[in-house]
């Protein structure tokens, strides 16, 4: 799947195969069979170019990363301890990069966040709302050049 994912573009077994020999002996037969298994877990999709298969990644390498998280941190019987223990074995660079996407995902948050309710407005409507300037919650009109 490396290759498949760093060349980004339709690839044959032959192409993969050349450039894993450069670091190693291996056989066609290996690689045309593991790019099959990929194809038929649904890794790859596969075209036929005369008599070979030119094959393609069906996601990136970061929707397939994501999607393996996703699935371990699904079977935790603690979500939340499991997040933290995740939390701890990252790096500066690592924290550094998840509060990056948190920041790219946020807008989407308060995309889907339903406006206030008789339940939750305030009683006074002078009183800011949930989300108003000051209290740390991003607001619609909240922009890069805004300072929030």
């Amino acid at each position: 799947m490396t290759r498949v994912w760093q060349w980004n573009r339709p690839v044959t077994v032959r192409e993969v195969l050349e450039d894993l020999q450069q670091e190693r002996s291996i056989a066609y037969t290996t690689v045309m069979t593991v790019m099959d298994n990929l194809h038929q877990k649904g890794w790859v999709r596969r075209e036929v170019d005369g008599r070979a298969y030119r094959y393609t990644a069906v996601s990136t390498r970061a929707a397939y990363s994501a999607a393996l998280m996703n699935e371990a941190w699904s079977q935790s019987d603690n979500p939340a301890a499991a997040l933290v223990a995740f939390f701890g074995m990252m790096s500066a660079e690592q924290r550094e990069a998840l509060q990056d996407a948190v920041r790219m995902v946020s807008p989407n948050l308060t995309e889907t966040t339903p406006g206030p309710t008789a339940e939750t407005a305030p009683a006074n409507p002078a009183e800011p709302a949930a989300g108003a300037a000051g209290d740390g919650f991003p607001t619609d009109d909240a922009t890069p050049d805004s300072g929030r």
